[in-house]
């Protein structure tokens, strides 16, 4: 992509109503732009890091064996009322109506419609077990909207639901998913952490949060350094884990997915049933499986940055190379950059290339504020010993290489 095509309105001041870094970075990189109080535009930036954190939660769904499948966002607030979640949910829950006069919500979750349409479809443990997911837009009337995509109305989720014939084989369900979700946020290249958890709004008696680690995360978490123990820290009971005190270490957190087993709390009510291997009729066993995609994106940068940008890590940046054109009115410049960009781009890497005529201060500022893993830079004192500069974003180190010559893991970390 040249950046003199690229819709991405930068900022070089920080704007006033960003209180959180992820925030303040998206609106000065162009990321995204808000429509109203918790509501944005996602602009190609920001859309395009986002469809990388899509691909790689869709790719590890498929390979858990959970099939795709798309519900809608408005839902009959009738189904609600079966589970008791309409007054249970509160007002976070945004009600309409029709001009029928018939009552919908806008979906924060989905356990009710996808319990509905298991009812209506599956009947035997033959069918079982089944596991179903949607990437999808949801929304919760937050009262108080805050920090961009952290805490935002509406935002992108993953959402996905097993049923089970009995706790046995929900459990297995639920196993897989926690293996999936391990291989996501680590193929994300985010330091990270599952901790046992409490099941709020969403219901069941067994579930683990998976948090971004970042000071500016709203949680608390405790862990030990070399082993699997993790908790929030009113989870924690220093008597009762076992692990030296030493070896505990307290951080911040930001919840970015959370699974559950829910057993029978939306089954029994709704009467969603199986037929055992002796015909007897049960309630399903259910879990459900949640990942914030949107604020996947902003943990990250909450996570990854420096004073002067974002710093992606190479699985969700948005292009893993950014040339820089020093002179756009040198013809060797041009030339080169040219040649790298074709050549870059043949191989299937994703290259931003800034053609622009603007200043070299600026076009620096924005490669830095982007936060690309490679940039190169193409000038005419390096052209002339036949050379371009490569600077490693996360570690800021420059190094001059021969033209058509790339740094170690620079095509790597984009393909």
């Amino acid at each position: 992509m040249r950046m003199s095509h690229l819709f991405a309105p930068t900022l070089r001041d920080n704007p006033a109503e960003a209180q959180v870094v992820s925030h303040r970075l998206m609106l000065r990189a162009g990321m995204i732009r808000q429509v109203t109080s918790g509501i944005y535009n996602y602009l190609p930036l920001g859309l395009k890091v986002m469809r990388k954190v899509e691909a790689i939660v869709r790719e590890e769904m498929n390979a858990a064996g959970a099939q795709e499948i798309l519900m809608p966002m408005v839902q009959p607030l009738e189904l609600w009322d079966e589970t008791g979640r309409a007054k249970k949910y509160g007002p976070e829950l945004l009600r309409i109506k029709d001009r029928h006069d018939r009552a919908f919500c806008l979906g924060p979750t989905h356990e009710e419609v996808v319990t509905d349409l298991y009812r209506m479809n599956v009947q035997s443990y033959k069918q079982l077990p089944l596991m179903v997911y949607q990437i999808q837009t949801k929304f919760r009337d937050e009262v108080r909207p805050r920090f961009g995509l952290m805490r935002g109305r509406e935002f992108l989720m993953k959402d996905c639901y097993s049923f089970d014939v009995d706790e046995k084989a929900a459990m297995e369900s639920y196993e897989k998913m926690r293996a999936a979700y391990v291989k996501i946020f680590d193929r994300l290249g985010l330091d990270w952490r599952m901790v046992t958890a409490d099941s709020g709004s969403i219901g069941g008696n067994y579930s683990h949060e998976f948090h971004v680690l970042a000071g500016s995360g709203e949680d608390t978490l405790i862990f030990d350094t070399e082993g699997a123990y993790a908790v929030n820290v009113e989870k924690h009971d220093a008597a009762a884990c076992g692990v030296p005190a030493s070896r505990l270490k307290e951080a911040k957190g930001i919840e970015v997915g959370h699974i559950f087993l829910l057993k029978d709390v939306y089954s029994a009510p709704m009467k969603a049933m199986v037929a055992d291997t002796e015909g007897k009729q049960k309630p399903v066993v259910m879990g459900c499986y949640g990942i914030g995609v949107s604020r996947i994106v902003a943990a990250a940068i909450e996570q990854n940055y420096d004073d002067t940008g974002i710093i992606w890590t190479p699985a969700m940046a948005p292009y893993a190379v950014h040339i820089v054109n020093m002179r756009a009115d040198d013809a060797e410049c041009v030339k080169a950059s040219e040649e790298l960009y074709a050549k870059l781009t043949a191989q299937g890497v994703d290259v931003l290339y800034d053609d622009r005529d603007a200043p070299g201060g600026q076009k620096f500022a924005d490669a830095d504020l982007i936060g690309c893993p490679w940039q190169c830079v193409f000038g005419p004192r390096g052209l002339k010993e036949g050379k371009a500069e490569w600077k490693n974003r996360r570690t800021g180190e420059k190094i001059m290489l021969p033209l058509g010559e790339l740094p170690q893991g620079a095509v790597k970390a984009a393909a």
